[in-house]
């Protein structure tokens, strides 16, 4: 039984637990001069079942050269950077052969591992002492990921740049990194001080499982691993245009744009909202000194089973919009959203949302993972009609003409861990400058 602790065994590797046992070896020492071989086949277990192991290690001054073969039959293997997971009692192989250097470089000429059709090759690559690769060659992966698509591209290297070619690939779990500013889970933080270029060409690209771009075209410049900037382009499988860019400016600001004419796939990975239709997106933000100030758009869409919305209605004694939520979906004529966010805060300024039924207004905050605090008001849009026809006597609007009028909503606050959200509502008879005023711009607008 050989102890090793090793979390980065552990994020693929889901069985290992800081040990493994070894049984039933061959080995063969050759020692001449300065040099040292090792050859030797046993069996090793991270658990109770045996799979076979092969090895070949020449040593020569302070400098290896590596030949193997580890079969993985009985290990579960999670990737999580290309979305990838093996059952145990599959068959498969990890083979590999390179050198590690004096300077404590570690140089693989090949890295190959298959299961089944599922083929992950890697050619020349470099990595220095702490794992961060210096340089690759080539990258070549071949596989049906956890969400059943069929994932098929090269990454290539030409002079100091690379390419990134290939008929599909599913961005959704990127997208989702995105989406959640998580920088820290990109694929290329891998890399040690990345200045290069990265050449886009991919037929199909998945945003989510059903929807996909088609003939993505675009370039990343990367300067010390991070995106200086991009310039992607493409259209959706039944038509629709995709522009996304990212420009940094000289006083140390990235600005990001994505344009769309379909909002469902970006809005679908929100897990609390569900039957999303419709709609365009559009999203500008600005990152500094690691804060980003965003502003998302979203136009004329219906929204249905989002389980907040639907209490809030019930709370309110609006129960007819609330079946519609469950049934046909409740539209939207405008969204908006002003928010901030610093490492794990969300701060959201003002998000504003118009439609034939109700109109929303509110602010707050959100923790990742751990809690979201909203509060706001909802008010039905026969109250906006009648308010807004009422507008020239300002004071009326407000408190209402005799006593027991005035405009009906309801004031609201969310708050709990995402999981176990809870909401209380009030009612109102008064509406806020501000909200008569965010109603009458989008009025205006439209």
């Amino acid at each position: 039984n050989i102890v090793y602790k090793s979390n980065r065994i552990k994020k693929y590797l889901k069985d290992y637990q800081d040990s493994f046992i070894i049984k039933e070896g061959n080995l063969l020492l050759d020692y001449i001069g300065k040099s040292l071989s090792i050859k030797g086949t046993s069996k090793y277990s991270l658990d109770k079942n045996f799979d076979d192991l092969e090895f070949d290690i020449l040593k020569s001054n302070n400098d290896y050269k590596l030949n193997a073969k580890i079969n993985l039959n009985n290990s579960s293997l999670k990737i999580d950077e290309i979305n990838y997971f093996k059952e145990k009692d599959k068959i498969s192989s990890l083979k590999f052969k390179g050198n590690i250097l004096n300077s404590n470089i570690i140089i693989f000429d090949e890295i190959l591992f298959t299961e089944n059709k599922n083929i992950f090759k890697i050619n020349q690559m470099k990595l220095n002492d702490y794992y961060k690769v210096l340089s690759i060659d080539k990258l070549v992966l071949n596989y049906d990921n956890s969400n059943k698509i069929k994932n098929n591209i090269i990454l290539s290297k030409i002079n100091n740049n690379y390419i990134l070619e290939g008929d599909t690939i599913d961005f959704s779990k990127y997208l989702i990194d995105i989406l959640e500013s998580e920088d820290e889970k990109s694929l290329f933080s891998n890399f040690k001080n990345l200045n290069s270029i990265l050449n886009i060409d991919i037929q199909r690209l998945y945003l989510d499982k059903l929807n996909y771009l088609v003939n993505l075209n675009g370039e990343f410049k990367f300067v010390n691993n991070k995106i200086r900037y991009a310039n992607l382009n493409s259209k959706f499988q039944n038509g629709g245009k995709f522009l996304f860019s990212i420009k940094s400016t000289s006083n140390n600001e990235t600005i990001t744009k994505l344009n769309a004419d379909r909002a469902k796939p970006f809005v679908s990975n929100y897990k609390f909202i569900k039957g999303f239709q419709e709609g365009v997106i559009d999203f500008h933000s600005v990152k500094k000194n690691n804060v980003s100030k965003s502003v998302l758009k979203i136009h004329n869409f219906k929204v249905r089973e989002v389980p907040v919305l639907a209490q809030l209605l019930t709370l309110a004694s609006l129960q007819g919009i609330a079946d519609s939520l469950t049934g046909e979906g409740i539209r939207f004529t405008d969204f908006e959203m002003i928010f901030s966010n610093e490492n794990d805060l969300m701060t959201i300024e003002e998000m504003y949302s118009i439609g034939p039924a109700i109109s929303i207004l509110m602010e707050g905050y959100a923790v990742r993972n751990k809690l979201i605090s909203l509060r706001g008001t909802l008010v039905p849009a026969k109250t906006i009609n009648r308010t807004i026809a009422s507008i020239p006597v300002i004071g009326d609007i407000l408190v209402g003409k005799k006593v027991g009028e005035g405009v009906f909503g309801v004031s609201f606050k969310i708050k709990g861990p995402p999981k176990d959200l809870r909401s209380t509502v009030n009612p109102v008879k008064t509406l806020t400058p501000r909200f008569i005023t965010r109603t009458l711009e989008k009025l205006k607008k439209n």
